[in-house]
């Protein structure tokens, strides 16, 4: 990976070391990317946590509309929204002092990867968890 959002030591760690998993924009849309990467995160073993403004109950798991909602702690911040509105997502991560935050595939923020990563999250883009586990 050449990618300075895209470190294998950043990637391993919230695959390997990560719980709970908070997902924004994942709803009870089926045909969502949301959906089914949050369904692979729990069969991976993983604590998934929607974030939707429906605040929708997903995977038996109940919603929430913001992160700052969430009453116990993230440990990764999985965002499924647009890169225009992905680094306030991520800017929302550092508040609620999660570890980490993943950018889905084609989301990218530079300035979102430079202030979150200066607050000490680590902090991938351009990515997706199916894909990352596969190579392994």
């Amino acid at each position: 990976m050449t990618a300075t959002w895209l470190d294998q030591s950043d990637v391993d760690f919230m695959l390997d070391d990560c719980e709970t998993w908070a997902v924004v924009g994942l709803s009870d849309n089926v045909s969502r990317t949301a959906y089914s990467i949050a369904a692979l995160l729990q069969q991976r073993g993983k604590r998934i946590v929607p974030v939707h403004p429906s605040a929708a109950t997903v995977h038996g798991e109940q919603g929430y509309a913001t992160l700052a909602d969430i009453p116990f702690p993230v440990d990764v911040v999985d965002v499924f929204v647009r890169s225009e509105l992905a680094g306030d997502v991520a800017d929302q991560a550092v508040e609620i002092g999660a570890k980490a935050v993943w950018f889905q595939l084609g989301v990218i923020d530079r300035d979102a990867h430079e202030r979150t990563t200066a607050a000490g999250l680590r902090m991938v883009m351009d990515a997706c968890p199916a894909i990352e586990w596969g190579r392994r």
